[in-house]
């Protein structure tokens, strides 16, 4: 059987090394939050390198190698359930581009709510933007301070309180829903692989198909 060359080292290292990340972000959540946070700041610049290789990076890396139409990936998807004759690719499949692109849109919304989350507490990268909020925020109360009550004031920190909750309520939402991919990634892995008689498990480490 002919074999080729598909995935370049970075595209490896990066696949390999966001597994890891992920899984150590995810499982230590609240209970580590200084491993949760650094976790969090690695996959953050594995997305960055993935992105930017995705325009510069090798011919399969590139986006512009698997961008198919909804229509290509239903389609696809449907002759892998039904047991049909499905189409080779040398690079990712229709399907695999939809959840390649799926998984980057809701890890990058997982990175940017924890972004948000941490702003809040005076931290992170965002942390510069929060504090010029902050500070125009007291600037306006300080010079309407004899017109504020304390029932203003509460009001103020409930709005605060309601912005936190919202931003670790969206983290929940999308770290969950990285996962819900990942599971179907995985299926989708094992099905092709068996459909297309392709070990694509091996090829990610080695990176031939």
């Amino acid at each position: 059987m002919k074999k080729n060359y598909v995935w370049d080292p970075l595209i490896r290292i990066f696949h390999w090394s966001l597994v890891v990340a992920f899984i150590v972000a995810y499982v230590t959540g609240d209970e580590e939050p200084l491993v949760h946070t650094n976790a969090g700041y690695v996959i953050l610049g594995l997305l960055v390198v993935r992105i930017i290789w995705g325009f510069v990076g090798a011919r399969h890396a590139r986006f512009s190698d698997f961008l198919y139409s909804p229509l290509k990936i239903a389609t696809h998807l449907w002759a892998l359930l039904l047991n049909k004759k499905v189409q080779h690719y040398p690079g990712h499949n229709p399907a695999a581009a939809g959840m390649v692109f799926a998984l980057l849109f809701s890890l990058i919304g997982t990175v940017y709510s924890g972004l948000e989350m941490e702003a809040l507490e005076g931290r992170g990268l965002l942390a510069d933007t929060a504090s010029l909020q902050i500070n125009k925020i007291n600037v306006i109360s300080s010079a309407h301070a004899d017109d504020r009550d304390d029932e203003d004031e509460g009001d103020y920190e409930n709005e605060t309180e309601d912005e936190d909750e919202f931003w670790e309520e969206v983290h929940e939402l999308f770290a969950n829903f990285t996962v819900f991919l990942v599971l179907l990634h995985i299926a989708g892995v094992l099905l092709s692989s068996y459909r297309e008689k392709v070990n694509l498990i091996r090829a990610m480490f080695t990176g031939y198909k």
